[in-house]
């Protein structure tokens, strides 16, 4: 594991940058949850460089305080990552991963492809992702307010993913229904609903880690991203 640097207009951006031992030429933009680059978060890079591609994960509350690192297990620690999510700005965070997209594109042993899989916040982003840049796939983990954007699906052109979690306690189940119903059909979206499981059902260690729905759902990923990415 590496650090960078991406130099954007109003300052520069950390960015955690693992290169696979087996490399296959695709990178991965893994945007983290609220907690910043944390453990789980360098965990979930690590499991896309083991998969063969790039993973880079940009510090995306950059402008919020250097290097948050949080723990969710810690009440302290989760009651500041619920404020920085409310002080954080998603349309430049957006922008931020258009940029750091580019910077995955041009990284040695890339070869040009490049997409994004993101949980919670990152989930969310993910999903925007797939609206407002060109990535060649996007992948959605227990995404928040997600049926907030349906009315913007038809402008989706690249594989997207979408992992909802069946019991999450911060997407209301009328929500999680509307997304279903929404991307029935279309030419461009999966997505699947994953019976009993809560929110973070795929973080490693945390509260509500499902190891049988998480793998699941990575096989699901691992499948989109090798026919997205490989070279």
């Amino acid at each position: 594991m590496a650090m960078h640097t991406i130099t954007l207009p109003d300052g520069a951006m950390n960015t955690l940058v693992v290169h696979p031992s087996q490399p296959r030429g695709g990178a991965v933009l893994v945007i983290q949850e609220i907690f910043g680059v944390n453990a789980p978060l360098r965990a979930a890079c690590a499991m896309i460089a083991d998969m063969g591609f790039i993973a880079v994960a940009p510090d995306l509350f950059w402008r919020l305080g250097e290097g948050i690192d949080l723990d969710d297990h810690k009440p302290d620690q989760f009651q500041q990552a619920l404020n920085l999510l409310g002080r954080f700005d998603q349309a430049k965070g957006v922008a931020d991963l258009r940029a750091a997209l580019a910077f995955a594109r041009g990284l040695p042993g890339a070869h040009g492809k490049a997409g994004t899989l993101g949980f919670c916040l990152g989930g969310r982003l993910a999903m925007l992702m797939a609206l407002e840049s060109d990535s060649d796939v996007n992948i959605s983990y227990y995404g928040v307010g997600l049926d907030t954007l349906l009315d913007r699906l038809p402008s989706v052109r690249a594989p997207l993913l979408i992992h909802i979690a069946g019991n999450d306690g911060f997407f209301p189940k009328a929500g999680r229904e509307a997304v279903l119903a929404a991307i029935a059909g279309h030419p461009h979206i999966q997505g699947w609903s994953y019976a009993g499981a809560d929110h973070a059902f795929a973080r490693v260690d945390g509260a509500h880690y499902d190891g049988l729905q998480a793998r699941i759902a990575h096989g699901r990923s691992a499948q989109a991203l090798a026919a997205a990415l490989s070279a």
